[in-house]
């Protein structure tokens, strides 16, 4: 193994740790490859499934693996034009088996941030669906909580603002400004300490670097 590797599976032991002490279900994926075969063995067919906007469950293929398999009741708001039917997809979530997300940062004694234009996506992690898999790359894992929310707000949200080609001081210059924009998307921000009901949140860690 690299140095990177070594590093990596005693970081995810240590986070596995952690997580499982505040009653998350825990895997470890090197890769996503690894990922999309988890995802599948942790979903039934026939099971109902939907997601936000994150980029690491797109990254890794498991979005596209669980359209192409056709095994799946899937509500994909990017299926959709219109803004109502988009609406309807995110209230549609709610009742699924199933909600697929990552996190923006997390600590090394495991809690989890995420910072949201919409509501949407922070709503559903946290009340609704029946399961919740989060799938999160070590990438995203800082020394404690304020850093962990640092980085959601000083890295992850700049890049997701260039994604989107909004306009706010952080995607003119990269760096947050705590600013009151109306088109800013750190309207709210969630922070899990532990996973209610337990087990009801199923985070896969990988050492793929997906997402922001």
């Amino acid at each position: 193994m690299t140095p990177q590797e070594i590093r990596n599976e005693k970081l995810a032991a240590t986070l596995k740790t952690n997580l499982e002490r505040r009653h998350f279900e825990v895997h470890y994926c090197k890769t996503s490859s690894d990922i999309r075969n988890k995802v599948a063995e942790l979903m039934p067919e026939g099971s109902s499934v939907s997601w936000g906007g994150s980029m690491s469950i797109r990254d890794t293929g498991v979005t596209a693996m669980l359209k192409e398999s056709g095994k799946y009741r899937i509500y994909d708001r990017d299926d959709v034009t219109t803004n109502e039917d988009k609406v309807a997809i995110y209230r549609k979530a709610f009742e699924c088996d199933f909600y697929l997300a990552s996190v923006n940062g997390i600590s090394e004694d495991g809690e989890m941030v995420n910072i949201d234009g919409n509501g949407n996506r922070v709503a559903a992690i946290t009340w609704g669906p029946a399961k919740v898999i989060l799938i999160v790359g070590l990438h995203k894992v800082s020394k404690d909580l304020p850093s962990a929310i640092s980085r959601a707000r000083g890295t992850a949200a700049p890049v997701n603002m260039a994604r989107f080609d909004l306009h706010t001081p952080c995607q003119t210059d990269g760096t947050c400004h705590d600013c009151l924009s109306k088109e800013s998307i750190c309207n709210y921000i969630s922070i899990m300490r532990m996973s209610h009901p337990a087990g009801r949140h199923i985070v896969i860690l990988t050492d793929e670097q997906v997402g922001y």
